[in-house]
Formats: C-alpha cells, sequence, structure tokens
C-alpha cells in the first residue's frame, strides 16, 4: 500500500573525465540507471530522475532540484567508481533518507571473454561498468563523518528478488513515514483515569511523527448525531447487516442508535480531515453525550477497516502504532493481554471497543453488553479474532529520556476457543513460548496496549524506524 504522494529521487554518479578516455560507459551507465527508473515507475510514486551526476556543480544542482520537488527519500545508484564530493551536495542540500544502491548489472564478469579483449583500454571501460562496489566505502566514510545516515542495498540490478525486495521495503517505510508526517489524529474526551502508562507527550509524538493533533469535544459528536436523518441512520444500518454477523439478540434501536453515531463519527472525521483518532469519556451525567459514546463501537470498527484506525481509553500512542501498521497494509487492531493459556502455550490477547474488522477471521459478530467493563454505559459490542497465520505485534514506546522506540514481535494467530465476551479476541504463539514472550515484552516497560496486524513486516518497521530516527526491538 503506497499513497501516490510519495516522492522518490533518484540519480546516479560517475566520474566525468572517464567519458572521453572510455567510449561507451556513460551510455551503458545511464542505461543501467533507466532500468532501475522503469522499476520504480511501475510503483504509485512520483520518480524524480536526475540522472547521472558527475561533477561537483551538478551535485550542487540537484541537491536543489530534490529539494524543490520535495522528495521523501533519495536512491543513489552507484553504477562506476565516482568522487565523493559529488555525492555529498546532493544529499546535504536535500536533507532527507538516502538508500545507497550497490547494484552490479549482472552476477559476475565474464573472465574469459573479459581477458580476451587485448586491448587495456577496452578492458579498464569494461571493468568500470561493474565497479559499483568500488566507491561505495568511500561515500559511507564521508556521509558518517558529515553527519549523514544512510543505508544500503547491495546485489545486482536485475534478476535479483532479494535486492527488489529491500528496495520495495524501503519504498514503503519511506512511504508511512510520509503518512504519518501529515497525519491529523482526532483526540477526543481524556485519559482513562489510573492508567498512567497510556498518558504520553503530545510534542514527543511530532518530535518524531509529525503530523497535527486535533482536540475535540465529545458534545461536537453529539450535536452531529442529533442532526443525523432517518434515512442516514437507515442506510447505516444496512451497511451494519452487510459488513456485520449480528446476533438476533441486538435489538433494532440499538443498532439504530449505533448507526446514528457512526454516520456522525464519518461527519467528524471528514469536517477535520483526520486519518486516526483516539478517545475515552468518563462522563458527567449528561445523557446525550453517554448516548453518544455508548454507541461508539460500530461505526469505529468500519472506520478502523478503511484506513481511519481508532484507539479507545485515548490511548494515543496506540492510535499511531495502529496507523503504522494499517498504513503498511497489514491492519492494526487495538489490543492487550487477556490471560495466558500454559496448556496450549499461546496468549490471549484482544480488547473492547473497535476492531480491524478487515482482518478479522470470518465475519465480526455483533453482540448486546449490558454494561461495558469499567465504562460507562452499555449496547452493541463487535467480537472478532484476527485471521489465522503470521502476525506483527507493535507497540509505540517512550522510553523515560525523552524518546520512543518501536516494540515488536512477530508470532502466529492460531485457531482454537477464545472467550466469547463481545471483545475482540485472538490466540498468538509466539517463538520461544508464550512465558517468554510476556516477559520479553514487558521487560521494556511498554504500555498495556499494542497494535496486531497481519503478516510478518518486521523489516519493514525496522527500515521505517531507521528514517524516523528511532530505536527498534524485535523480542521475536
Amino acid at each position: 500500500m503506497i499513497d501516490s504522494n510519495l516522492k522518490i529521487g533518484l540519480f546516479g554518479i560517475g566520474l566525468d573525465v572517464y567519458w572521453e578516455q572510455f567510449d561507451g560507459l556513460k551510455i551503458s551507465l545511464e542505461g543501467y540507471l533507466e532500468t532501475l527508473s522503469a522499476k520504480f515507475n511501475t510503483l504509485p510514486v512520483t520518480v524524480v530522475n536526475a540522472g547521472l551526476v558527475d561533477t561537483v556543480d551538478k551535485a550542487f544542482e540537484t541537491g536543489k532540484m530534490f529539494r524543490q520537488e520535495d522528495v521523501n527519500i533519495i536512491f543513489l545508484y552507484v553504477g562506476t567508481y565516482a568522487l565523493s564530493s559529488t555525492v555529498l551536495p546532493v544529499v546535504q542540500k536535500a536533507n532527507v533518507p538516502v538508500v545507497i544502491l550497490n547494484l552490479s548489472p549482472g552476477e559476475s564478469i565474464d573472465y574469459e571473454q573479459f581477458n580476451n579483449l587485448n586491448d587495456r583500454t577496452l578492458m579498464t571501460g569494461t571493468w568500470l561498468k561493474y565497479c559499483s562496489a568500488c566507491p561505495v566505502p568511500e561515500i559511507a566514510n564521508v556521509f558518517k563523518r558529515t553527519g549523514i545516515k544512510f543505508h544500503q542495498v547491495t546485489g545486482m540490478l536485475e534478476n535479483d528478488p532479494e535486492s527488489w525486495s529491500e528496495i520495495l521495503e524501503w519504498v514503503e517505510a519511506a512511504n508511512v513515514a510520509n503518512i504519518m508526517q501529515h497525519n491529523r489524529i482526532g483526540c477526543m474526551g481524556g485519559y482513562y483515569s489510573g492508567m498512567l502508562d497510556i498518558y504520553t507527550d503530545i510534542t514527543l509524538q511530532i518530535k518524531y511523527f509529525g503530523g497535527h493533533f486535533e482536540h475535540i469535544e465529545v458534545e461536537e459528536l453529539s450535536t452531529i448525531k442529533n442532526e443525523v436523518t432517518a434515512a442516514e441512520t437507515e442506510k447505516r444500518v444496512a451497511d451494519f447487516k452487510q459488513k456485520f454477523d449480528i446476533q438476533d439478540d441486538c435489538l433494532p434501536e440499538e443498532l439504530s442508535r449505533a448507526a446514528r453515531t457512526s454516520v456522525a463519527m464519518d461527519k467528524l472525521i471528514t469536517q477535520y480531515k483526520l486519518g486516526s483518532f483516539a478517545y475515552y469519556h468518563k462522563g458527567t451525567g449528561n445523557p446525550d453525550n453517554e448516548d453518544t459514546m455508548s454507541s461508539i463501537i460500530l461505526g469505529n470498527s468500519l472506520l478502523t477497516a478503511n484506513g481511519i484506525p481508532v484507539a479507545g481509553e485515548y490511548e494515543i500512542k496506540n492510535a499511531q502504532a495502529m496507523k503504522i501498521m494499517d498504513s503498511f497494509g497489514a491492519g492494526g487492531s487495538f489490543t492487550e493481554y487477556y490471560a495466558m493459556d500454559y496448556k496450549d502455550d499461546v496468549v490471549l490477547m484482544g480488547h473492547d471497543g473497535p476492531g480491524h474488522i478487515a482482518i478479522a477471521e470470518g465475519k465480526t459478530k455483533v453482540k448486546p453488553l449490558q454494561v461495558y467493563h469499567g465504562k460507562v454505559g452499555s449496547g452493541l459490542s463487535v467480537e472478532m479474532a484476527v485471521k489465522c497465520g503470521e502476525i506483527t505485534c507493535l507497540s509505540v514506546v517512550e522510553t523515560g529520556n525523552d524518546g520512543l522506540m518501536l516494540l515488536v514481535a512477530e508470532g502466529q494467530s492460531v485457531a482454537g476457543p477464545i472467550l466469547q465476551i463481545g471483545n475482540t479476541n485472538s490466540r498468538y504463539r509466539f517463538p520461544g513460548g508464550a512465558r517468554k514472550f510476556v516477559t520479553d515484552w514487558n521487560s521494556y516497560g511498554p504500555a498495556h496496549h499494542c497494535a496486531v496486524g497481519i503478516g510478518h513486516i518486521s523489516s519493514k518497521l525496522k527500515k521505517l524506524s531507521l528514517i524516523l530516527g528511532m530505536e527498534m526491538v524485535k523480542v521475536c
């Protein structure tokens, strides 16, 4: 899932004095760069291809162009030897993440054919086409000494799935970083008193992720809800019946109540251009607000499944984690430990409130609850398990020293009995066993919530952490 707004800066490097010395070398290198550019152009991104940079003047011009074009990431294709002085100005001026592509045009030189050329000049020109590895240490040295963070992909230009997979992951990570940079997160209500672990420094969140935080009063949602028409309500009830497995004991009036609030939430999201949401309402006895907040789960589950993740209990850190997972196309459902099953060696995890129904195993059930445990009100709730197969857990953790880190674990969602209590609920098995996972995960001091998504995406999350300048720890 790559956003079409992503801009990639691409340039190759060479040494201008080579062109007259070695006939055809420049043409070959330009051809290699076009091959690479064509691959990027198959993606839904804008490619700003600066061509070969072979002089200091071109380096300054390219850096300026990349900055004016507002590229999100630069891929530096190393085709042959080039001077570090023709590379540094480009990345210094652009000031965005840079990935060095050390990609050979083939798996090896044909030594026999090469040694039979019988022309030392021709031999050198041919060898220089395979010389991509040569200047990388020089470039890395200069980047290190000038404080430029860089990343590398080493391999072949073509017929190398491993290298292209690495490049794609860098593109995806840059895409998610860009999404987070422009994300607007709605914050409605306040913290669930006493849960000290979920409190967060919003300015610290902006320092690492960017974005904007919009603080919204519950009364605003209630006002919008009260203006929702009967026709809008009926249409949303029909949507519910299509997308959910609504149990027979769900009252029609409860479905209508949830539908009105769902329509109102959509309008609120549109009004503030929100890309994610965190909420919790303790309540003071205002019946209108209580009606709103006790009927919010179904609509917020739809939003979560449609790219606008919603976290309960005002868990802003976890709304960020959910947005990251969803932006990678992995889902990102709100979850926490429920219990340990030592017999089957699994951890039961889930949560009350919205679920990411797009990653559910089967159709998500809707059930009525007489009480929302520990919270005000009663009403409809969702019961789902995450699809069986590979899963990744992600937590955005405040480190206690004015920093953030990503905490990651990969495991499996497995079939078996769950607690049928009208909440999201899944069974997860982790390498090393449930006991070790829980102990290791807890040792890093995350909040008790995390986001769970489908697939193993720790390598992508690692690249995102490098782009954002954050530590990432993978416990399994």
